[in-house]
């Protein structure tokens, strides 16, 4: 099979697309024929080197849609039946979905109902799992007014899509660090936008805020905790600050007096919470549509796209047409 194999560290040019073995079934395993995947930019900080725990050669891929090609559940997954996949070390522990063929967890293969079309499908599982996780523990009122710090990038604008399914009302502001992003996002569906150049702390003047979508992580979040209403919830839920953990962190100072600090970890995968996601898309007929399509021979330019692109939103590959 064809498979985008990274030898070492390095800029989009290290993903080599290669002929490699197909994986063979094993015990408690599945074998994915992959329709598509999203690129996100975790995978883009695994190329250059910034998850320790990986190591090349690697086939990366966090996330995956596809059909059932051989399983050793026979009882459970059909041949051909359509599935998601995401997390699990796929695409860090072993190898993952940048392939024709992925090897998976039978306990990590997700069947879902849906209505959407295969590219919007695509477009969903790791950043639409993120994003309705996070607005689930926002515990959202039609009176909120929610910041999202980092709105350009995928979570943001699935967030704001989600948002807008569960109460058009709420009012959302997005951040940018990029002037020229500014109108984008106005037209994306945001109410106002805030150019914050500096990604660890909110322009001087910046109000407060009943909710708060930290996507660029440990590096802001000290910061966001100060913009709370009373009673206000900050989501940590992204690394987009290119940092990983908050060691001078002190919840007794830095979390305010009534205020909260809550996060989701798409790590932590339920099957339920997957389904009540496309359940939630179907029903409120959330535009899920990724911002850019790429085809299974430009792997390395998505990757390029992501990393430097004005645009917002999902970036995905298709393997099939």
């Amino acid at each position: 099979m064809k498979a985008y194999v990274v030898d070492h560290a390095g800029g989009p040019e290290v993903l080599q697309l290669k002929e490699i073995p197909t994986p063979k079934i094993k015990p408690g395993w599945a074998r994915l024929k992959v329709l598509g995947f999203g690129i996100n930019h975790s995978e883009i900080f695994t190329r250059e080197g910034k998850s320790p725990s990986v190591q090349f050669p690697r086939v990366l891929g966090i996330e995956v849609v596809g059909e059932i090609d051989e399983t050793s559940a026979p009882d459970t997954f059909k041949a051909g039946q359509r599935v998601v996949s995401i997390m699990g070390e796929m695409g860090r522990a072993y190898d993952g979905s940048y392939a024709e063929y992925v090897l998976v967890p039978n306990a990590q293969i997700y069947p879902v109902k849906t209505t959407l079309p295969l590219r919007d499908l695509v477009a969903v599982p790791e950043t639409y799992y993120t994003a309705y996780g996070i607005v689930k523990s926002l515990q959202l009122k039609s009176t909120d007014n929610v910041l999202v710090r980092a709105a350009t990038s995928g979570v943001g604008i699935a967030v704001l899509r989600l948002i807008r399914g569960f109460d058009p009302h709420i009012q959302v502001t997005g951040t940018t660090r990029a002037e020229d992003k500014l109108n984008a996002l106005l037209t994306a569906g945001f109410d106002d936008v805030i150019i914050a150049a500096d990604s660890e702390k909110l322009p001087a003047g910046v109000g407060r805020y009943d909710k708060i979508i930290d996507l660029i992580g440990p590096l802001s979040v000290k910061d966001s905790l100060q913009h709370l209403n009373p009673f206000g919830i900050v989501s940590a839920s992204g690394l987009l600050g290119n940092v990983w953990t908050m060691p001078d962190f002190d919840p007794m100072m830095d979390v305010p007096n009534d205020g909260y600090l809550t996060g989701f970890y798409s790590g932590i995968v339920s099957g339920a919470l997957m389904q009540e996601l496309f359940d939630f898309i179907d029903q409120y007929d959330v535009q899920v549509a990724p911002t850019k399509v790429f085809n299974f021979n430009e792997v390395a330019q998505a990757h390029a796209y992501l990393s430097e692109s004005d645009g917002l939103g999902k970036v995905i590959v298709m393997v099939e047409p």
